[in-house]
């Protein structure tokens, strides 16, 4: 490429100068150029030519030709000081040649000697390496042994804790079904007894009831008989109860008449006067006829309780009929309502029975539940490890913003619905490749797939509002762009992302982490790969190569892969899920019949309190019918003595009556101390009416006593004995507890029989459970042994890695010391400098031991050259080495001497040059336009020397461009012969 500084030279070369004002004349320009001196208008020609280029680089050259000399007088300085040093050196040239000559058999005994060991050194890396590689082999075949190992263990550790889980379960249940064993053997024996007791008391009651009705007929004979007779006995009672009352109200009247006489005879000594004795007998008149009213008061009462007990003794009778019926139908009721409580009470023992099954199965779901959850916090915890706390934190703040979302519903609920989970939730792959998918990703893993980023910012804005922690970062699907990538056909790589199984509309996600990432065969596959291809490489193994260059990978612990976790996390999940999904649909169905079982024990409580309200109606009317009998028997027993009350009464009120009427006509009478005739024959008569009336008395009370004690005898009998216990024994085959006691007996012995079923199904469970038991407790110790024999394996690979781990150290320190040895063998060899020639193979056949010896005279015979300068030889090589660089040098600075007074030389030609053919060209133009301007006329330029010699064109004999004073022009105007003149003479002239 040329640039502009040569294109302006090449101008300013060919008469073309920025620098030159003359392309335009202005006006007196030309007078002023004709009158100029000589030297301006050599200047002139000079700035016309363009020779000041060549005046710069002459400048230019002149300094660096100054440079140049200086230069030349340092260096031939120091090639002096060299040459003085050298001669120096040289007076000790036979001790140096001994010297050296000794010091290159040092140099070539210690380079032997650093080559043997050097060789040695290598050997033992060689062999130090090939361990290390067969070291190598060994630690892989190891760790794949140490890697079964543990793998195994995790299943039979598995294994173990699920059979540890079910021996549990069986232990529980086996426990549970004990229990229940007990409870119902306690049970079955209650039930036993209890049904003895009935079958006894059932029978006892079919006899007592053909005793009862056996006797209940005899009695009721007897009773009918003690009634015949009882009712040929009441005439005669009442006959003589009738008669004895007539005697005692006869004999009562007639004492009295009798006393009233006596009275009277003895109120004429008692009253002196008439008057003293009527006031008297007005004053007893008035005394009885209260007592008379009294009397009749008492009489009518009696009367009227007599009437209210005749009609109470109807109306309780009625009473009495009424309520036998009602009893009749209570009992019937209750006899339904037992049948009913039991029928009830027999679907309730099926129902608990079915109840506790479900409650066994719960416990055992619950159990299971519950050792997965346990699986579940350990694969979460372990994941937490191995993915840090705030990428963890951060997936849970998002699940709680989800909820909080979906429980807001609407346009929140869409977003809930617009978040599609964690990358790593989202596909699945083969185990194989879990290493490479692993390395690849990275924490990408825990990238969260949404729908847009619209999605991502609302969830990051309500996770700032709740301030909630954790780190977050969301790839939204319509933001991510990606291109189809063009794979390479090969049988040693296969593209990542067909490896993967995903949804199809998390296909740019998965394509954006995965899709430029090719699965190599190797890691030599691999590197070609990524440097022809431009796509990111990785092996099974982990080893990474970058497209732009870069190499990871190392071991890799596929005991902490995170996928590994989370694909036993995300099972386990589903298996949590499941349980929770079944023990919810078993709860329910266990709600269910609860329900079911408290609706029937609600049903059985209903009916036994509505049972039990019968049996209280049923015990209140019977002891309402006893109370009304008792009642009625105290009605007819207080009968009587209320009729012999009343004819009492009635007698007494007739004496009062008789004792009035007396005391009347007495007032009519005169006071007399003795009785009249009539009155005494009527006391002789009374008198003897009261004898015979008193011995008819007698006759009829002994009589009546004699009737009344048959009477009462027959009426005792019939009512505390016979009659009673003809109510007790109708009441005894009416009693509800027999039939209550039959249906107990038969709800008791379908009990029986519904309990020994339960004893045989859980003695045939116990049984299984010890089967399933003893196999489970075979396969633990199965396992255990396996378990054992595994960690035992593992503990072996383990020590002997540790062991081999060590010798690698061991081999690693040995190989850093031979390194280290190697490198300053290798050291000392370049720092002994140029040997000769022989000095590769001359001492090669010796031992270390015959090389030490020949060193160690060598180094004797060198001690006596001590007083040499030991550096004499270094200083006369080092001088020599500076002397020959000096002259090379000093050759270059005269070669760019001579060049540089070459180009001045040729500088000042070509201005010559160029102001010689300038002034050619300039003078010819000047004589043409001057004849052109004076026909007549003759013109011509002159070039002035420093000789003052002049010439018309130019002069090549010199071609000096500073020998050059002036530029002279002569003219004449006469014609070509006449003279000619210079522009000063004819200016002078003119003057």
């Amino acid at each position: 490429m040329v640039t502009k500084t040569d294109v302006m030279n090449l101008l300013e070369s060919a008469g073309f100068s920025r620098s030159n004002p003359y392309y335009t004349v202005k006006q007196g320009k030309i007078n002023q150029m004709a009158t100029a001196p000589d030297s301006q208008r050599l200047q002139l020609l000079r700035e016309v030519a363009g020779t000041r280029v060549y005046d710069e680089r002459r400048v230019e050259s002149s300094n660096i030709l100054k440079e140049t000399e200086g230069k030349r007088e340092k260096i031939e300085d120091l090639l002096k000081y060299i040459e003085e040093r050298l001669k120096t050196l040289e007076e000790e040239k036979e001790e140096l040649k001994e010297y050296q000559r000794l010091d290159k058999t040092r140099r070539a005994l210690e380079y032997t000697i650093h080559d043997q060991e050097l060789k040695e050194t290598r050997n033992k890396l060689e062999e130090l390496e090939q361990k290390r590689e067969d070291s190598g082999n060994v630690t892989e075949k190891l760790r794949d042994k140490l890697q079964q190992a543990i793998e195994r263990i995790k299943i039979v550790g598995k294994e173990l804790r699920d059979t540890k889980s079910k021996i549990n379960g069986c232990k529980e249940e086996k426990e549970n079904l004990g229990i229940e064993q007990q409870t119902l053997l306690q049970e079955k024996t209650k039930l036993e007894l209890q049904i003895k007791d009935l079958k006894d008391e059932v029978e006892g009651d079919d006899s007592s009831k053909k005793r009862a009705e056996k006797e209940l007929a005899r009695l009721e004979e007897t009773i009918a008989q003690k009634n015949s007779v009882l009712e040929d006995l009441r005439p005669q009672y009442e006959a003589q109860k009738q008669r004895e009352e007539e005697c005692t109200r006869e004999l009562s009247i007639k004492d009295q008449k009798r006393k009233e006489l006596y009275a009277k005879q003895g109120r004429g000594s008692q009253f002196t006067s008439k008057d003293e004795r009527d006031k008297w007998i007005q004053k007893e008149l008035k005394s009885l006829n209260r007592a008379i009213r009294d009397k009749k008061e008492q009489i009518e009462r009696l009367q009227e309780d007599l009437q209210r007990d005749g009609e109470k003794k109807v109306e309780l009778e009625s009473k009495i009929e009424e309520l036998t019926k009602d009893v009749e139908n209570h009992r019937v009721n209750i006899d339904n309502q037992n049948k009913n409580f039991y029928e009830m009470k027999k679907r309730k023992d099926a129902l608990q029975n079915e109840r506790n099954e479900l409650w066994r199965q719960e416990n055992a779901m619950q159990q299971n539940l519950t050792t997965l959850k346990e699986e579940l916090t350990k694969k979460e915890q372990g994941l937490r490890s191995m993915t840090g706390k705030a990428i963890l934190n951060g997936r849970d703040s998002v699940r709680k913003v989800l909820e909080t979302f979906r429980d807001q519903g609407g346009a929140n609920g869409q977003i809930a619905d617009s978040y599609f989970g964690l990358m790593i939730e989202n596909f699945d792959c083969d185990k194989t490749i879990y290493t490479a998918v692993e390395v690849t990703a990275g924490n990408k893993l825990f990238y969260h797939i949404v729908e847009s980023d619209r999605v991502g910012t609302k969830i990051l804005q309500e996770m700032n509002r709740q301030k909630l922690p954790g780190e977050v970062t969301f790839m939204p699907l319509n933001r991510i762009q990606v291109r189809d990538t063009p794979y390479p056909q090969t049988n040693d790589a296969i593209p990542m992302i067909s490896k993967l199984h995903f949804e199809q509309k998390y296909e740019k996600a998965m394509v954006y982490i995965f899709g430029k990432t090719l699965i190599c065969r190797n890691l030599e596959v691999a590197t070609q790969l990524a440097r022809t291809t431009n796509l990111d490489c990785i092996t099974l193994d982990g080893d990474q190569v970058s497209h732009k260059g870069a190499l990871t990978g190392g071991y890799f612990d596929t005991r902490r892969s995170r996928l590994e976790m989370q694909k036993g996390r995300t099972q386990l999940l589903k298996e949590v899920e499941q349980q929770g999904s079944q023990l919810e649909g078993h709860r329910e169905k266990l709600s269910e019949l609860e329900r079911e079982i408290n609706q029937i024990v609600s049903e059985m409580q209903r009916t036994e309190t509505k049972n039990s309200k019968n049996k209280d109606v049923f015990d209140k009317l019977k002891a309402d019918i006893r109370l009304m009998k008792e009642e009625l028997s105290a009605i007819e027993r207080s009968r009587q003595p209320k009729e012999r009350s009343l004819a009492s009464l009635e007698s007494s009120l007739k004496t009062m009556e008789s004792t009035e009427e007396s005391l009347k006509s007495e007032l009519q009478q005169e006071l007399l101390s003795q009785l009249s005739v009539a009155d005494q024959r009527e006391v002789d008569k009374l008198t003897d009416d009261i004898r015979q009336l008193t011995q008819a008395n007698k006759e009829a009370f002994s009589e009546r006593m004699r009737l009344e004690a048959e009477k009462n005898k027959l009426e005792n009998l019939l009512s505390n004995n016979l009659m009673r216990r003809k109510e007790e024994l109708v009441a005894a085959l009416q009693e509800i507890s027999v039939e209550d006691r039959k249906r107990r007996l038969d709800n008791s012995n379908a009990e029986l029989v519904a309990v020994s079923s339960r004893i045989d199904g859980v003695n045939r469970s116990l049984k299984d459970l010890d089967k399933k038991l003893e196999k489970l407790v075979g396969e633990q110790k199965e396992s255990q042994q396996e378990l054992e024999r595994w960690k035992a394996q593992e503990r072996d690979c383990q020590d002997k890695l540790n062991d081999d781990s060590k010798d690698l150290e061991k081999i690693a320190s040995k190989q850093a010391m031979l390194l280290k040895k190697k490198e300053e063998c290798t050291r000392k060899i370049r720092e002994l400098g140029s040997l000769p020639s022989d000095a590769f193979d001359k001492h090669q056949n010796l031992s270390i031991k015959q090389l030490f010896k020949k060193l160690d005279n060598c180094n004797r015979d060198l001690k006596k050259y001590s007083h040499v300068n030991k550096k004499a030889l270094d200083q006369f090589i080092n001088f020599s080495e500076q002397k020959e660089k000096l002259m090379k040098r000093k050759e270059e600075v005269d070669r760019g001497h001579s060049a540089i007074v070459d180009l001045m030389s040729a500088l000042e030609h070509r201005k010559f040059e160029a102001i010689q053919f300038t002034f050619k060209q300039v003078s010819r133009y000047f004589s043409e336009v001057f004849k052109k301007l004076v026909p007549q006329g003759n013109a011509t330029l002159l070039i002035k020397r420093d000789h003052d010699e002049s010439t018309a064109q130019s002069a090549d004999e010199n071609p000096d461009p500073e020998q050059f004073t002036g530029v002279g022009i002569k003219v004449s105007f006469t014609g070509r012969t006449a003279e000619m003149r210079e522009m000063q003479q004819i200016g002078r002239a003119h003057v």
